[in-house]
């Protein structure tokens, strides 16, 4: 069979390499040309674009980039009639994902969703188009498969792909984890996640800076995102007395005592680690008004919204500053919060399953396609 596989971030970059991975357990025979990364491309897949050309955030910075973005659709579309898949499988990326969906239904293509696009955040009339333009749809947040069908839409909930993701790293000492990136033997890790696009990078990397100088029995590492390069980082952190590396996250999670982490996937990820937490995020200021109107969500963070409670703390826009953030890092180092996290952290671990997310929508994809 062939698979055109469509991922615009770094998340779904590592997600489509192990769907990658499980498809060809499954099939053989197949051939997989995607839009992703250097994971997808590791896994097996043909690249045809990498997400480094796709990343746009918020409205002010899609708005700048329209005719970019209409070239890579045009692009897509182009390809995709040149390949000639069995099926289309978009993974997240809503806003150029869904454009492809209804073009290659209309034009005769299955088309899969792997990795819901967060239409239970923001503008749920979504969900029509997807009703009309996916053939099957698999979600990983155990909310998802009760608020589609309560819209008339059936889903395949295959757990989270990130406990797989998470299960597959090898563990390090910290003797060597320290050794291997010059850090302090003795000092306690605070790891600072702040984004993979280099506007919010910037944005948030000026907030969480401003703690290093009031914690100096700790030391605050950087986990690089593999879209942006070390110069980058070091030109935000001249002098700053932090360190940087590059393309490790779960390595440094795995030794951090907290971390600072802007909102989106890495929350999930640092909660899998069992790291305790606070949320940060900051948008232009035009973005987050338009945000916050269309937004209907009590919470930004997957942890939160996963468990419907405040598990993690958020600093969200002008509640993002030095002091909120020196108070509540202060918290789950030394407070009685930090042992409270963790016990919720281990409920949250049960509410999203066990392994084998990317195996089980591999293998439901394969079987439809077999059975078509």
């Amino acid at each position: 069979m062939k698979y055109y596989i469509i991922a615009g971030e770094a998340s779904g970059d590592l997600h489509g390499s192990n769907l990658i991975k499980a498809l060809k357990k499954e099939d053989a025979q197949a051939q997989v040309r995607c839009w992703g990364g250097d994971l997808m491309q590791a896994a097996g897949g043909t690249l045809a674009k990498h997400y480094k050309e796709l990343a746009f955030m918020g409205f002010m910075e899609v708005l700048l980039n329209l005719g970019t973005i209409v070239q890579n659709i045009r692009f897509c579309k182009k390809d995709i009639a040149q390949f000639a898949p069995d099926v289309v499988i978009f993974i997240d990326y809503s806003g150029f994902n869904l454009k492809i969906a209804k073009w290659a239904k209309k034009t005769g293509f299955r088309t899969n969703y792997y990795i819901s696009p967060q239409v239970w955040a923001s503008r749920a009339g979504r969900v029509e188009k997807i009703k009309r333009d996916i053939d099957a749809m698999y979600v990983i947040l155990p909310f998802e498969k009760a608020f589609y069908r309560a819209r008339g839409y059936n889903v395949t909930f295959v757990g989270h792909p990130l406990i797989d993701a998470i299960a597959q790293q090898r563990e390090t000492s910290r003797d060597d984890f320290v050794e291997q990136h010059g850090l302090h033997p003795e000092k306690p890790i605070i790891a600072l996640l702040p984004g993979s696009r280099k506007q919010e990078v910037a944005k948030m990397l000026e907030g969480m800076l401003s703690l290093v100088p009031r914690f100096p029995e700790h030391q605050f590492v950087i986990a690089g995102a593999p879209s942006l390069e070390a110069d980058f980082y070091r030109q935000l952190t001249k002098n700053a007395g932090v360190r940087f590396i590059d393309n490790q996250t779960y390595s440094l999670l795995g030794h951090a005592q907290a971390a600072l982490v802007t909102s989106g996937t890495a929350t999930l990820e640092t909660a899998l680690f069992m790291v305790p937490q606070v949320v940060c995020y900051k948008a232009h200021w035009l973005s987050y008004q338009i945000a916050r109107r269309i937004i209907t969500l009590r919470f930004i963070s997957l942890v939160n919204l996963i468990m419907d409670r405040e598990v993690v703390k958020e600093l969200v826009q002008n509640d993002f500053t030095e002091e909120n953030l020196y108070r509540e890092l202060s918290k789950i180092i030394h407070g009685p919060e930090r042992g409270h996290m963790l016990e919720a952290y281990a409920a949250l671990r049960q509410k999203l399953g066990g392994t084998g997310a990317s195996n089980k929508a591999a293998h439901h994809i394969y079987t439809s396609l077999k059975g078509s």
